[in-house]
């Protein structure tokens, strides 16, 4: 497995390149950055020019706040400047934020996003080649293409696409157009096996393509730390989490298929009301053992390769302890292994 890290924005740009560089140093393969408080396109020249080995990515940039002409000039930009190390990840995100925080169109997400990453793609290839840019769909059109615009061909060639999800209609549409899926750090060993792998297939075949042309990016949430103290600490964090994401209507499946998704419509009244403490504690251990590796740092890996070595082709995991860099290393380099 190649195993990535990760770069927290909430806090502003402060640290960026040292944080990229560090984990550069201890031996990551490749960051990601989210969109949360700050545009990730605005971190990610920071992380390409202070590293020179690993992949970065965006996991996720929200492609419907976006249309594919800027994402396609986005990321063409990142591509150069990392020189070739970029990896551009879309998410959909949920209707209530496309259409309330960012007052964008929703409808029929599955096809939208097959369609904008056609259109990205078709974008590059006239970048690439110099021929008539002429997509036209159902969401998006882009038949201009002039002189002035034209960036001409990207000397590491095109990024790479990694598209989340969690439902089986997006998961299809990544199998038909992704090179990279990315799995929801809300998908258990259960579910990536019997609904994540065979939706995956579907969309391969449709596009006939073999699955040996998709990287899988596997589940990331790990409770650790280097004393009890930590990975109590760790456990409860990763709980809430659970909790939030669980009480999305679009995620209800993950929990049905382990028998619990009654408990899906409870976290979302809760959510509703703020009582965001009372929903962590809905999550019980169980239920957290399912979602998360819960272990001392030495017993990571293992628990790891255990669950995914098969099906997994790189894991991304955030460890707020990895200073202890003597301690971290042993557990990349048997990911690796």
């Amino acid at each position: 497995m190649k195993v990535d890290g990760g770069i927290g924005v909430d806090s502003g740009f402060d640290g960026v390149m040292d944080k990229s560089r560090e984990q550069e140093e201890m031996g990551y393969d490749g960051l990601w950055v989210p969109e949360t408080k700050h545009d990730p396109f605005t971190i990610l020249p920071l992380m390409a020019i202070a590293t020179d080995r690993v992949e970065i990515g965006t996991n996720i940039v929200v492609g419907f706040a976006r249309n594919p002409m800027t994402l396609a000039t986005s990321a063409n930009d990142i591509q150069l400047l990392s020189e070739g190390r970029f990896i551009l990840g879309l998410g959909s995100q949920i209707k209530p934020h496309i259409t309330k925080r960012f007052s964008m169109e929703w409808s029929k997400p599955a096809a939208r996003m097959r369609e904008m990453i056609l259109a990205i793609r078709a974008i590059w290839r006239t970048w690439e080649t110099g021929e008539k840019l002429d997509f036209r769909g159902d969401f998006y059109t882009h038949t201009l293409m002039t002189h002035f615009f034209d960036p001409g061909p990207n000397p590491f060639g095109s990024p790479k696409v990694a598209l989340a999800g969690v439902g089986p209609l997006m998961t299809e549409v990544a199998g038909e157009t992704a090179d990279v899926f990315l799995c929801h750090g809300f998908t258990t060993e259960k579910y990536l096996r019997e609904e994540t792998i065979p939706a995956l297939e579907r969309g391969a075949a449709k596009a006939g393509r073999s699955m040996d042309e998709i990287t899988i990016s596997g589940p990331s949430f790990i409770a650790t730390g280097n004393d009890e103290k930590q990975l109590e600490a760790a456990k409860s964090g990763v709980k809430q989490q659970i909790a939030f994401y669980g009480s999305t209507p679009a995620y209800k499946p993950v929990f049905d298929c382990h028998g619990w998704g009654e408990l899906q419509p409870e976290l979302n009244g809760l959510s509703k009301q703020g009582k965001w403490v009372e929903m962590g504690n809905l999550i019980e251990d169980e239920i957290l053992d399912a979602f998360c590796v819960v272990a001392e740092p030495e017993r990571v890996a293992s628990e790891l390769k255990r669950r995914y070595d098969d099906v997994v082709d790189r894991v991304s995991f955030y460890a707020p302890y990895k200073s202890d860099a003597e301690r971290w290393r042993p557990v990349f380099e048997e990911l690796k292994a």
